[in-house]
Parts: structure tokens; sequence; C-alpha cells
């Protein structure tokens, strides 16, 4: 019966989404001269550092946010990011950071080609959307 309860909990815990996360980071990083900021998602935590040589700021990822976190990273066909074009070029001119994105899954990282801050391929939009919302406001 033990196990009966225990493959049932496992298929709910499954198909609700708590693993979409499971061995996966997300490392958001964008830089300039008078700019920093690194994002990483890991183990259901989100890390902030904001300023260069900074202390990280540290948050538990809510149920809902790994969820959606997990369903936006599913949606992107990984081994496409490192072949995803910037829609504009202000990097070339100081007129934005230069920001890159990685998913790693287990041993395999996928990191996108530099794009602007602010405007990264059209396919990473909605993810990399997600992952400004936990900068804390200054």
């Amino acid at each position: 019966m033990k196990i009966v309860a225990i493959l049932l909990m496992s298929i709910f815990l499954a198909a609700n989404g708590c693993e979409d996360l499971k061995d996966t980071t997300i490392h958001y990083n964008a830089h300039s001269r008078g700019m920093y900021l690194d994002i990483e998602v890991k183990d259901g935590a989100v890390s902030v550092v904001n300023q260069r040589k900074g202390t990280p700021k540290t948050a538990k990822l809510s149920q809902d946010d790994q969820k959606e976190l997990g369903a936006l990273v599913k949606a992107i066909e990984l081994e496409t990011i490192p072949d995803m074009k910037s829609p504009s070029e202000a990097r070339f001119y100081d007129g934005a950071a230069i920001a890159t994105l990685t998913v790693t899954q287990g041993e395999e990282a996928y990191e996108s080609q530099a794009f602007d801050h602010g405007q990264p391929p059209a396919k990473l939009k909605v993810l990399v959307d997600k992952l400004l919302t936990f900068v804390p406001a200054e």
C-alpha cells in the first residue's frame, strides 16, 4: 500500500511541475561601464547582484515562480539558444549594456550570443523579462 501511495505522489508532483527546474540553472548577466547586473536561479532560489563586487541578495522562489520559470524554459528549444540573433545592436556603441543568458541542464550549458540588455532575442524575451522581475527596486 505504501508503494502505491509513493507512486501516486510521484506522479502527482511530476504532473504539477514541481521538478521543472530540477538540475537547471538559469544565469543572466548584463554589464556596461556604469552598470552591472547578475541574476542566477538555482535550487529553488534566486540570487541577484546589482553592482560589481556586490553582495548577492538571495531569496527563495515561490512554487508559482518555479513552475512559471520551468514552463518558460521548457518552451525554449535549448539547443537553439547559441544561434539566436539579437534584434538590436546598441551595445556596439555603448547604447545598451551587453547581456547574455545561459541555461544549464545537468552537464549541458546553452549560452546565448551577446545581446542588448532589455532587447533579448524574441524567443528569450519572456524568460528574460521574468528574471528581471526578481531585481529588487533601489
